[in-house]
């Protein structure tokens, strides 16, 4: 059991050590408690992350190996990422020698949420951008909320978190390994539920039990916020009736009815239009694909219900429905995504190049037909790169099926996880000959650089490159800017 008290709401002066401080959803913790007023120290491998710009605007000191020597007596409390574990690493080892509180990420989070009105966002899909919308949102209602992402936001200042103050909390909260059970939510958002994390929910029912457990987690008259566009999400919403008739149900989406009911208006202008059906006025977003839209009126809702509790309001006066609305209207403006979510990397002499995080069947097909949609005049090109043998043999034949919207389809070996064992029943070439089934258009190389002689023998004006899935695809793409960046200066 966890001592709440142990990161209390004033941090000012206690020192906290991170192992494994560059995680992205560690360097959004240290941002957390730095705001709090903690002195905060960590360690990590010598590799450069997007994060050590975080770290390093933060003066934060980051040894670059883990040694027992980087524990002293001054250390108060260690938190440590689940990518280590604490019989082996020599940091946690000599921690718990010297008897200092030591937590997992997850049972952090959770005893900061334990001091604030928390909210959690969940589902398979759609928790990062959703939390960043949140945020960007509450941003300019100036509301006093912290809020937590699992990835660099713009309009955050280019930084995981959101600090303008304590009263709530709104974090993303991921289901693997149910680490969302140490959380304390007055609230959740489900944006999604379906078959993932194969090797450690082997069925479809072990995974929607645990969003149903966590759900439970909310307090007497708690809200769920579900998409009822999502199958998964309207299943676990039907259990949740049946369990705590208690639990205030909140629905969004194009299915919904009420207040968070979506219409999905044009494309123009480089802008995806919808109206909310609280508001009489349309919205516009600069990401494509509906999935974006949902993702937004889910974080309209979470902002709406925490502004009615801020100001101790069961409706909206005209008055505060019209202030609202400009300031949603501002924000969904201002919301330029998140890092890895639809971000585009650069946009050089009419090609544009874009990298997603997208790594399940459902997340990139919904991308892939969102930007269809938002550049019907492009040629689409992805790189697609699949994480773990687990979900890539569970789901071979959807992840075949999921690139009909890309004129072209590059793949490359699996992506391996330090989590699982590989063990020959499928590899990366295997899943290109199933793809090739499906996809007129489909090439294979193993490695991922090698594929960019290809990629720039084919590349021209009018194309849209995107590298997706959640290894390290992404450095063709970065290698493709810096090739197109010499043409372009010598163009010059």
């Amino acid at each position: 059991m966890i001592n709440e008290n142990i990161l209390m709401a004033d941090l000012n002066g206690v020192h906290i050590h991170f192992v494994g401080i560059k995680g992205t959803g560690m360097a959004a913790l240290v941002e957390i408690v730095h705001a709090r007023g903690a002195v905060i120290t960590g360690s990590d491998v010598p590799e450069q992350f997007y994060t050590d710009e975080i770290l390093k605007r933060l003066n934060i000191k980051v040894y670059t190996s883990f040694d027992a020597k980087n524990i002293d007596d001054e250390i108060q409390v260690v938190i440590y990422s689940a990518a280590y574990k604490r019989e082996e690493n020599p940091e946690l080892i000599e921690a718990d020698k010297r008897h200092i509180p030591v937590l997992l990420y997850t049972e952090a989070l959770g005893a900061v949420s334990a001091l604030a009105y928390s909210c959690g966002i969940a589902g398979v899909h759609g928790k990062t951008t959703t939390t960043g919308l949140t945020g960007t949102i509450l941003k300019q209602l100036n509301l006093p909320a912290q809020v937590l992402a699992g990835s660099i936001i713009s309009s955050f200042g280019n930084t995981c978190t959101l600090n303008n103050g304590n009263t709530y909390f709104v974090a993303e909260t991921c289901e693997y390994q149910r680490h969302f059970m140490s959380f304390h939510p007055k609230k959740i958002i489900l944006t999604s539920v379906e078959s993932d994390h194969e090797d450690f929910y082997p069925t479809y029912e072990s995974i929607r039990d645990a969003f149903v457990d966590y759900i439970l987690l909310l307090p007497e008259n708690g809200q769920l916020i579900y998409c009822a566009d999502d199958k998964g999400a309207v299943e676990v919403s039907n259990i949740i009736a049946k369990k705590r008739s208690d639990i205030e149900q909140i629905p969004y989406g194009t299915s919904a009815k009420g207040d968070y009911s979506i219409k999905i208006g044009e494309i123009k202008n480089g802008r995806q239009f919808f109206k909310i059906g609280v508001f009489d006025e349309e919205f516009a977003l600069r990401i494509p694909g509906e999935h974006m839209v949902r993702n937004a009126t889910a974080a309209c809702a979470l902002a709406i219900e925490l502004y009615k509790n801020f100001n101790s309001a069961t409706n909206f006066s005209e008055e505060a429905k019209k202030q609202v609305f400009k300031n949603f209207k501002d924000g969904l403006e201002a919301f330029a995504g998140a890092k890895r979510r639809s971000e585009i990397v650069a946009d050089i002499g009419g090609i544009i190049i874009m990298d997603d995080y997208a790594h399940h069947p459902t997340a990139i097909s919904t991308t892939l037909e969102g930007l269809r949609k938002f550049y019907p005049d492009r040629r689409i090109i992805v790189d697609f790169m699949s994480h773990t043998y687990t979900r890539t043999a569970a789901l071979l034949d959807r992840f075949a099926e999921a690139f009909g919207a890309a004129d072209e389809v590059i793949l490359h070996k699996i992506y391996p996880s330090a989590r699982e064992k590989y063990d020959g029943t499928v590899t990366g070439r295997i899943l290109y000959e199933r793809t090739k089934q499906n996809h007129p258009k489909v090439s294979y190389y193993e490695e991922i650089l090698d594929a960019l002689p290809y990629v720039s023998s084919i590349i021209r004006e009018g194309d849209l490159f995107i590298t997706m899935g959640a290894g390290d695809n992404w450095k063709i793409g970065k290698a493709l800017k810096a090739l197109l960046e010499q043409l372009e200066a010598k163009r010059k």
